[in-house]
């Protein structure tokens, strides 16, 4: 049996403390993995991250509603901007650098790729303008040829959620852009064993892209 390790996401839901700090994971992730027959293992401190490193055959980035402080890629915040007191970055990076040093395989959703951009040198948009994370609008992919996204859709155009209010500027060197929306926005990118994607696959339940993820471990 596969075993994946997940970051839970982190969030403030806005009830009084001290239950308001939660981590959690979207019911559809168990849909998901109970019908891939992977055993999810989530990951909520920095401690024994080795030890889940060597159990595990790959590490899934949920994503969090709480922005990458822009500290991370050497930029200011914008003016306004205001960041949660509680970071969950350095707990990604960590299983990141853990995952990628046994080279298994890694994939940031949302927010994730936007980690992962991040973790290996590249930037964000801070903030997209009239961006509503309310509408669950959808949009038009293009994607590339020969790549991890091709090889699960077999075609060049696809339709995806959007839930984002920000996204990829700088691409981390050594990361290849194998999908962007029809305005130039960055949607999808890989590297060796690593694949990440701006929107929510897992809310539409995607098994394609989960079963394909599941077939890149060892």
């Amino acid at each position: 049996m596969k075993k994946i390790a997940i970051i839970e996401r982190l969030e403030n839901n806005g009830k009084q403390e001290p239950f308001n700090i939660v981590y959690y994971l979207d019911s559809s992730y168990r849909k998901i993995f109970d019908e891939l027959n992977v055993l999810l293992i989530p990951v909520v401190s920095e401690k024994h991250i080795e030890e889940i490193c060597n159990i595990c055959d790959g590490l899934i980035l949920t994503g969090s509603a709480n922005d990458v402080y822009p500290k991370y890629y050497n930029e200011e915040p914008i003016k306004d901007k205001k960041y949660d007191k509680f970071d969950e970055y350095p707990l990604v990076e960590k299983c990141v650098k853990e995952f990628y040093k046994y080279n298994k395989p890694i994939l940031g959703i949302c927010a994730g790729v936007q980690e992962l951009n991040v973790i290996f040198g590249g930037t964000l948009f801070q903030n997209i303008p009239n961006h509503n994370l309310k509408d669950n609008s959808k949009h038009n992919l293009k994607i590339e040829k020969e790549s991890f996204l091709y090889k699960i859709y077999q075609k060049e155009k696809i339709e995806v959620n959007s839930y984002h209010k920000q996204a990829i500027k700088d691409v981390a060197p050594g990361f290849k852009v194998i999908a962007r929306c029809e305005d130039g926005t960055i949607e999808g990118i890989e590297k060796e064993n690593i694949v990440g994607v701006q929107w929510h696959p897992e809310y539409v339940l995607d098994m394609k892209l989960f079963s394909e993820f599941i077939q890149k471990s060892k």
